[in-house]
Order: structure tokens, then C-alpha cells, then sequence
């Protein structure tokens, strides 16, 4: 019993992981989506505050209305707002740059704001409380239970989460989004035309593809995996909306697309560092740290990954052009 304590807390930690890496993943491959394709992404965090928003107030609703219909349609009906709402406001954010021209960080940091606003504003109106949908009956999206492990307390730990009771439907979801959008980039006709509108739009138009209309896909699609982390935090993580509650988790998505060296695989690994990170935070907030400390460290962390990053990318290129450089100096004595 005691032997398997550390084995056991350790899986915890893990769980603990899972669960702090999911929102981060979500958003960091929509974020990756729209910068492949050429538009970057800078209002993943209101996207991901909408979505979690109207998932809650969606859901809340359908209990209201229909007061014994089963749970499992209100988080549904919820689920389906919250999407449509980040989609919506990611094709918005396109219309404003591609036909208006507004120039798109600062659209993306318009609708950041917009979001942090209006949710609170529509929170006022729906549950009286500025801070939180506490007083809503809203539900919650299923978990994910793998049966069978109950023998193995430490491999049901570490598959099924803390008492072996599953992990949250968006949580395994997310480790195969990772999966299926490498697919869909690498594998697909679509995915071969976003990377082309990314890297030259001009040459990608004089090859006869529609820019315009595959960067409102992209940034569809980057509204709804944003939207499916969104929906994770007050649909999962939590069971209700707060004001905020995304915390700069689009922010970090972004660093991630950046650090990751903007490949689907390279994303997901630095959401999970980042996700690692908060976990970190939250085990030194139960010890005698300062709590200004335990709110900075996965801040500090992404800005030392970041540099980090950068000087090893800075090395390896100097490293080539000497290496070039070498291969024509014989030559060129010649």
C-alpha cells in the first residue's frame, strides 16, 4: 500500500496534466490552422471565452425551458451554441480583415476585448451575478471511462484520472485533434492548399486557388477547435461560466504554435510543457510560496521556452551558412 503511494500520486500529477494541457491544445491548433493559412489567430482567448460562455448559457436555457429533458441534451444544445459562437466571431474577425482590410492583430485584439466584455455584460443579464453563472443550472459534457483497469490502480489512475472515474470527453479528444489536423494538413488536398495560401498567397492565386475563401476556412476552423477549449474549461473543467476564466490561455496557445516551429506534433508538445507548467504552479501554491510567484511561473516558463527556441533556431542557421560557406571556399580558390 505504501509502496504504491508514490506511484499513485504520481499518476495524479499526470491526470492533473491531462486536464491542464486540454484547453492549451484545443487552442493551440486553432491558432496553428489560421497562421498556416496566412491569417494569425490573436483573438484565440475571445473565442475561447464565447464558446465557454454560451456553452453554459446554451445549456442553462434548455434546463429552464424544458426543465425534464435528460442532461445529456442541454450539454449538447450548450456545446453547439458555444461553437457557433466562436466560429461565428472567427469569420467575423476574417470579413473585418480579408473585405474591410482592417489590419488583422489589431481586429484580433479587438475582439479579445470585446469578448472579456460582452460575456460579463450577457452574464449580468442571465444570471444577475457579474462573476459567475454559480446560480444557472448548466451542465456539464460527458467523460470518457476505459472499464476493465480497476485491478491496475495505478494504470486506471493514469488512464481513467484521479479515482478511476474518466477522463473529460474533451481531454482524449484533444490528443486526437492533435492527430487528425496532421492528417488533415499533410494528407489532404485542403490542407496542401492552406499551407500554400500560407507561405505565398500571391503565387497560390495565380494557381487558380480561392485565397480568400480558404483563409475563412481556416479561421473557421481555428474558431472551432478554439471553441472546443473554450467549451472544456466551463463545460469540464469547471461546471459554469466566470468572468476571465480563459487566464491568458490564448496567449499561450500562440507561444506554443511559435515554439512548436508551427507543426501540428511540435504544438502539441509545447501545450503540454505549458499545461506542465500550471500544474507546476498549482503544487507550489500549496506550499509556502508567494502567490505572486506561483501566478508568474508558467509566464517566466514560456518566455525562457521562447528564447530558448529562438537561439537554438538562431544556431542552427549560423551553423549552416558556415557550413555552406566552407563547401565554397575550395572552390573558389580554384
Amino acid at each position: 500500500m505504501n509502496e504504491a503511494a508514490p506511484d499513485l500520486f504520481a499518476a495524479a500529477l499526470f491526470a492533473a496534466w491531462l486536464r491542464a494541457s486540454a484547453p492549451l491544445i484545443w487552442a493551440a491548433l486553432g491558432a496553428l490552422v489560421s497562421e498556416l493559412a496566412g491569417v494569425i489567430n490573436v483573438g484565440i482567448e475571445g473565442l475561447m471565452l464565447v464558446a465557454a460562455f454560451f456553452g453554459v448559457a446554451g445549456s442553462a436555457w434548455v434546463a429552464m425551458t424544458w426543465p425534464g429533458s435528460a442532461p445529456g441534451l442541454a450539454a449538447l444544445v450548450g456545446a453547439l451554441c458555444g461553437l457557433i459562437a466562436a466560429v461565428a466571431l472567427a469569420l467575423a474577425l476574417g470579413w473585418f480583415h480579408l473585405r474591410l482590410g482592417a489590419d488583422l492583430i489589431v481586429a484580433g485584439i479587438v475582439v479579445n476585448l470585446l469578448a472579456a466584455g460582452a460575456t460579463v455584460f450577457l452574464l449580468t443579464l442571465l444570471s444577475g451575478d457579474k462573476g459567475s453563472s454559480a446560480g444557472l443550472a448548466s451542465a456539464v459534457l460527458p467523460v470518457v471511462h476505459v472499464p476493465g483497469l480497476s485491478d491496475w490502480p495505478v494504470l486506471d489512475a493514469w488512464v481513467n484520472g484521479d479515482g478511476g472515474q474518466g477522463h473529460h470527453v474533451l481531454v482524449h479528444g484533444a490528443w486526437m485533434a492533435a492527430l487528425a489536423l496532421a492528417w488533415l494538413l499533410y494528407r489532404t488536398r485542403l490542407g496542401v492548399h492552406l499551407r500554400a495560401v500560407g507561405e505565398n498567397a500571391e503565387a497560390a492565386r495565380a494557381a487558380g486557388l480561392n485565397v480568400e475563401r480558404l483563409q475563412y476556412i481556416a479561421l473557421a476552423l481555428s474558431g472551432a477547435l478554439a471553441g472546443l477549449g473554450g467549451l472544456y474549461l466551463s463545460m469540464g473543467y469547471l461546471s459554469l461560466f466566470q468572468a476571465d476564466m480563459t487566464g491568458g490561455r490564448g496567449f499561450l496557445a500562440l507561444a506554443a504554435v511559435f515554439l512548436g516551429a508551427r507543426s501540428p506534433l511540435g504544438t502539441l508538445a509545447a501545450a503540454l510543457l505549458f499545461g506542465a507548467a500550471s500544474v507546476a504552479a498549482a503544487q507550489l501554491g500549496l506550499w509556502d510560496v508567494p502567490t505572486q510567484l506561483v501566478h508568474m511561473l508558467p509566464a517566466l516558463i514560456t518566455l525562457a521556452l521562447l528564447v530558448a527556441a529562438s537561439q537554438w533556431r538562431r544556431h542552427r542557421l549560423q551553423r549552416r551558412a558556415r557550413s555552406a560557406s566552407s563547401l565554397r571556399s575550395p572552390s573558389s580558390n580554384l
